[in-house]
């Protein structure tokens, strides 16, 4: 796929419907969820080009609009790609609020067939509520004491989740490893977030040992 950002004032890939647009897939790039579905016109990718935020072009308004240019809710784009046909485009974004005019932080949350609970996406939602417990009261929050006890504290605790599941695993106690494993991982993630490092910093290291074999 051919990514955009990589084709500055170019847009011979994209292919436009017979109004001048292109649809827009808008997806959150730390959590994965799919937050809206636009259209923009080649003005509209040109100005997120060059602004690194969303534009995009309003079909019922007729004209360009800069999303989050009245609710401050802008979206920071990551990167924007195109599908293998070129009719479609991908933008990987970090919203700065809620992507629905409604409040919620997708459009998309009415579900017409339910599904498991826990999703692909859930890790990701997971770490943006844990980033805001962290300002809780510590008196209310486990994830906010934890993190005001300091990062000893933070460490001994991630010690101590990964051997509780190091001695599951011993055991091969499959509802016990599950358990356990959701400790662990949920206190890797308050340990990033105590030490100020970001999920997203993890991804690239991870990316950067892995990413071409996927």
């Amino acid at each position: 796929m051919k990514k955009l950002q990589e084709q500055t004032n170019d847009m011979s890939a994209v292919t436009f419907d017979e109004r001048g647009l292109v649809p827009v897939v808008v997806q959150d790039y730390t959590t994965g969820e799919v937050l809206m579905l636009a259209y923009a016109n080649e003005e509209a990718l040109r100005l997120t080009q060059e602004s690194g935020e969303l534009y995009l072009f309003s079909r019922s308004r007729k004209r360009l609009w800069h999303k989050g240019e009245t609710s401050g809710n802008v979206m920071k784009v990551r990167r924007l790609t195109l599908d293998c046909d070129g009719d479609a485009v991908l933008a990987l974004v970090c919203p700065e609020g809620p992507a629905c005019h409604t409040g919620h932080r997708s459009c998309f949350f009415e579900d017409i067939m339910k599904g498991p609970d826990g999703d692909a996406t859930f890790p990701g939602k997971l770490w943006q509520y844990l980033l805001r417990r962290k300002g809780a009261d510590p008196k209310e929050s486990y994830t906010a004491k934890l993190i005001s006890q300091g990062l000893p504290r933070v460490a001994q605790k991630v010690g101590e989740e990964g051997v509780e599941l190091a001695i599951a695993l011993t055991l091969n106690d499959k509802g016990q490893i599950i358990y356990e494993a959701s400790d662990l991982v949920y206190h890797v993630l308050v340990s990033l977030i105590a030490a100020g490092v970001s999920i997203d910093d993890v991804r690239c290291e991870l990316a950067s040992r892995h990413g071409e074999k996927l």
